[in-house]
């Protein structure tokens, strides 16, 4: 893990109480991309047969999001931002088995309002 913008900057909203934007540095992403190993499907596959959250998958998909915003973070932090407004998730199956997450967002600079 390189450095990284505090999580505490990172917001889904357009502002961050308290600070002001001073510069807007354009978009900034991270981007990756997974499989689905065949023990993993399996293991899911059996899990669905029990009901309620399936773990397997789960575990796979919350580690792909932190992964996607560690890499908008370093992202953010090359531009020279402190802080990245306007945070969204996106996937895309890439093809059978195979996903693409994306976390984007504008990376900015913020100054602390008096």
């Amino acid at each position: 893990m390189g450095v990284r913008v505090n999580e505490g900057m990172i917001t889904t909203a357009f502002e961050i109480p308290g600070y002001r934007v001073a510069q807007t540095l354009g978009l900034v992403r991270g981007v990756t991309v997974r499989s689905r190993s065949v023990l993993g499907t399996l293991g899911a596959s059996l899990e669905t047969l029990v009901g309620g959250n399936i773990t397997l998958f789960e575990d796979m998909c919350e580690k792909t999001r932190e992964q996607a915003l560690e890499l908008m973070m370093e992202h953010a932090v090359e531009r020279g931002a402190n802080a990245v407004i306007g945070v969204r998730y996106d996937a895309t199956e890439v093809m059978q088995g195979v996903t693409e997450v994306i976390a984007y967002g504008t990376a900015v600079q913020v100054e602390r309002t008096a």
